[in-house]
């Protein structure tokens, strides 16, 4: 039988490696990731509802860069809060209480059990890529490119930073006209949020930490 090599999914993404709170492309590009807070734009009175629409066109017309939205819908996983709950049983002084605890745990095995509990999370992408002036002579196009060092390297990340770190700032106080907030993930988040979305299984309490975050005034 013959045997089938699997290909890294790496190999078929874009991206080549995270660091500096950034995610790096292949083609030298790089992008931040924000995580916000929503609204809800339904409980909102009609004149609240315009005056919505209105900052967010005027924060849309601002930018004169692209950005991309992206809303993450995972199942929650609840197995965590009932196993929580379970071992605080013993613990109820009252039997009263160990009864209502232990019907509180059924009921909400059974809600799971007919419906999916969705969590929500809403993403900005923040892109930057610097503009190639420099042609590239034949020796480089075929592949023989001086390489960089250590320090030539440093120094240019850094400035790719800076440069998408300006328009970080700048979606961050546009959306807080809106009333949303803004956090640019880190490296580590990062990371965990490319996971889960590659393994839609995975917790998402990492996720849920830092949304809390966002609703702290």
């Amino acid at each position: 039988m013959a045997k089938i090599n699997a290909s890294p999914i790496q190999k078929h993404l874009e991206i080549k490696e995270i660091k500096e709170d950034m995610i790096i492309l292949k083609n030298g590009g790089v992008r931040a990731v924000l995580m916000t807070s929503s609204v809800n734009f339904v409980l909102k009175s009609k004149e609240e509802q315009e005056a919505l629409v209105f900052r967010y066109q005027e924060f849309l017309n601002s930018l004169d860069f692209p950005i991309q939205i992206v809303i993450a819908s995972r199942k929650f996983r609840i197995d965590d809060y009932l196993q929580f709950l379970e071992e605080q049983i013993p613990q109820q002084k009252s039997e009263l209480l160990q009864i209502q605890t232990n019907d509180y745990i059924e009921f909400v095995k059974g809600l799971t059990e007919i419906t999916n509990i969705m969590t929500e999370s809403f993403y900005v992408v923040v892109p930057y890529t610097p503009i190639r002036l420099k042609k590239l002579t034949l020796w480089e196009k075929l592949g023989f490119k001086k390489k960089k060092t250590k320090t030539e390297t440093e120094r240019e990340l850094k400035q790719l930073k800076n440069q998408l770190w300006q328009r970080v700032n700048f979606v961050v106080n546009g959306l807080a006209q809106i009333g949303l907030r803004a956090v640019p993930l880190n490296t580590q988040e990062l990371i965990e949020l490319f996971y889960k979305f590659y393994n839609p299984s995975a917790k998402e309490e990492p996720e849920i930490e830092k949304a809390k975050k966002l609703r702290l005034e």
